[in-house]
């Protein structure tokens, strides 16, 4: 695959948004910055990309969808998978990773992560996390987790690691004064007139030197924008989790994989049937620490269903769960750690206490009530091994991008470790080409002549800004950075909707007649607006709420015809009606591809390994 950037001549066409008829609509940009990378998400996969490539020279922007630590590495409770034990080693930890991946993983990238790991963890701490260690020998504190046959996996703060590793973050990417672009909400991919990566238009929210629409000009850029799970109605991640990077690549022609496969979390803290938005998370690290699974008469139900029991793989564990709440109608199954004392309780876990005892519930004396909530996507855009997807120098790092690594079902606490290892080997594609001088500034094409349109003079804003429209060559027209008058955007009103339909037609119990009947009803949402454009040419206004619904939707659609192709149950995709894993058939990726007529092509690989990321021809599936 060639290098992520390249020059484009004096006079090469206006960097276009997304295919006309998928682009988001917005307004044209009025003001664009220029740089060599830009990196959109701040959590440990994004702020790593940016230290990385700063530190070889290169310019970077960080592009944050709320402020810069708040990225969703900070809610990350349970710590960080790596061999760092004694008598623990790579090919162990491979070993797991594997089994709970369902037959899925790529085994090239498993080996990549569990090798580079060790080392990637002790330059985090270089960086300056400090995780838990022992106060007289020094050495870090290791726990176990679902899946894990080894205590392999480092914590900070007791149950606040990700806060941890995010804050060590954050303050090296300020000391190393990297341009940042808070609360801002990425929308499209631009392209140079080769179909090249050329930057991102974006929203920024609120008032300032940046607001409102405008543009990063870099030959790279990286989408580490965390996951999807606010497509379900309730879900471990934060408000902001609306898939908005795994849109934005579908609409720039890349393809995703593996979107079927949606993790759901064992033991997400009960709140009554009616809740909804991110629910609070009870960490696997609870059970690894000693906690047990039992129902409403003390019965540990997960004895017997797998050899590790309360610590068997998270597909395995929800699935357990799943089947006692049904054989005794119950909303919830509970999890007793009593016998930690409150002293172990205000040590090792002091968020997870807190939060159960702003609820109600004191887990030092009584029983936590849990039940399954969507968590991880396992799936995503994707990648290679250096993080580059099927879009000349557009890369995808962490919970947004589907390396290989986690296959049908992720294994605890390898997702923090994903984001680190891959983050570097990102890193060093994008600055070793500009080393060779392979990947050079694409910012001098585009000020030759091609500028977003818009209105009369340009104004320099500071290093590398600008302001309004330049060049002579500008025009008023859609394929300039402005998003042409394509695809409707759905009504902030609809998010709600697809979640309701997502929750009861792909959650964690799946059919073909659920899936069927999920895709009809997203199909009418979308019918819908499509038809009032037609007749009233009117559709939602541009903003935030709305661009973050149409992302769901999209992703959602996504999911859905995936769910609905993959005839098993396989890691934490579960099909009552296929109740068999079959490896004969289906041990293999789905990849999916939008089409500027917003169909989606869906096509299965040969095997478990992925292909070379080069655009394949697909077998076309229309829209759900």
């Amino acid at each position: 695959m060639s290098r992520p950037t390249g020059r484009p001549s004096a006079a090469a066409p206006a960097p276009r948004a997304a295919t006309p008829a998928t682009a988001l609509r917005a307004p044209a940009p009025g003001w664009a910055i220029e740089a060599d990378v830009v990196v959109v998400g701040s959590g440990v996969a994004g702020l790593t990309v940016a230290l990385r490539c700063a530190a070889a020279g290169a310019r970077v922007t960080v592009v944050t969808k709320a402020r810069l630590d708040d990225g969703s590495t900070r809610w990350a409770q349970g710590g960080i998978a790596a061999a760092l034990g004694e008598g623990d080693t790579p090919e162990q930890h491979l070993d797991d990773t594997l089994v709970a991946g369902a037959g899925l993983c790529d085994e090239r990238a498993v080996r990549t992560l569990v090798t580079e790991g060790p080392d990637a963890v002790r330059r985090l701490i270089a960086t300056g996390a400090r995780f838990d260690a022992d106060d007289d020998t020094g050495e870090i504190l290791l726990t176990r987790e679902g899946g894990h046959h080894r205590r392999r996996i480092a914590h900070a703060g007791g149950d606040a690691t990700g806060a941890e590793i995010s804050r060590a973050l954050v303050e090296a990417v300020r000391a190393a004064g990297i341009d940042t672009v808070e609360n801002a909400l990425v929308l499209d991919l631009l392209k140079d007139g080769a179909g090249r990566t050329a930057g991102v238009t974006l929203h920024v929210m609120g008032e300032g030197r940046r607001d409102g629409v405008g543009a990063v000009r870099a030959g790279a850029v990286v989408l580490a924008t965390g996951g999807m799970g606010q497509i379900f109605s309730a879900t471990t991640n934060p408000a902001v989790s609306t898939g908005d990077g795994v849109a934005l690549a579908l609409r720039a022609g890349a393809e995703v994989s593996d979107l079927e496969f949606v993790q759901f979390h064992p033991t997400v803290l009960w709140l009554g049937p009616e809740a909804e938005g991110q629910q609070p998370l009870v960490s696997e690290a609870v059970r690894g620490e000693g906690a047990h699974l039992v129902d409403a008469d003390g019965v540990r139900f997960m004895r017997g269903q797998h050899e590790l029991a309360e610590l068997a793989p998270r597909d395995i564990v929800a699935k357990g769960i799943m089947r006692r709440m049904r054989e005794r109608g119950a909303e919830h199954m509970y999890l007793d750690a009593r016998h930690f004392g409150a002293e172990m309780w205000e040590r090792r876990f002091p968020t997870i206490l807190a939060a159960c005892r702003t609820h109600g519930i004191d887990p030092v004396t009584e029983p936590i009530p849990v039940a399954p909530a969507a968590h991880y996507a396992s799936g995503g855009v994707r990648t290679d091994l250096r993080g580059r997807t099927t879009v000349p120098g557009l890369y995808a790092c962490g919970e947004v991008a589907c390396t290989g690594v986690h296959g049908a079902n992720r294994l605890a606490s390898n997702s923090l470790l994903e984001g680190l290892v891959f983050a570097e080997r990102i890193a060093e594609d994008i600055t070793e080409g500009i080393a060779e001088g392979v990947t050079e500034d694409i910012t001098e094409g585009i000020a030759a002549g091609a500028e977003p349109a818009g209105a009369a003079a340009e104004r320099t804003e500071g290093p590398g800004e600008r302001t309004g429209p330049s060049g002579p060559d500008a025009t008023d027209t859609p394929d300039a950075l402005g998003a042409p008058a394509g695809a409707p955007l759905l009504a902030s009103e609809a998010r709600y909707e697809i979640q309701h339909i997502m929750t009861h037609g792909a959650g964690v119990l799946r059919s073909a007649e659920s899936l069927a009947r999920a895709a009809d009803r997203l199909d009418r949402v979308h019918d819908d607006a499509a038809a009032q454009l037609r007749r009233d040419g009117k559709t939602a206004e541009p903003g935030v709420e709305t661009w973050e619904a149409t992302n769901l939707h999209l992703v959602a659609r996504v999911l859905v015809a995936a769910a609905l192709r993959r005839e098993e149950t396989r890691g934490c995709h579960w099909r009552e009606d296929r109740p068999e894993r079959d490896d004969a058939v289906w041990r293999r990726h789905l990849l999916v591809t939008l089409r500027p007529d917003g169909a989606l092509d869906v096509r299965s690989t040969d095997s478990e390994a992925f292909p070379p990321p080069t655009t394949p021809r697909a077998e076309t599936e229309s829209r759900p």
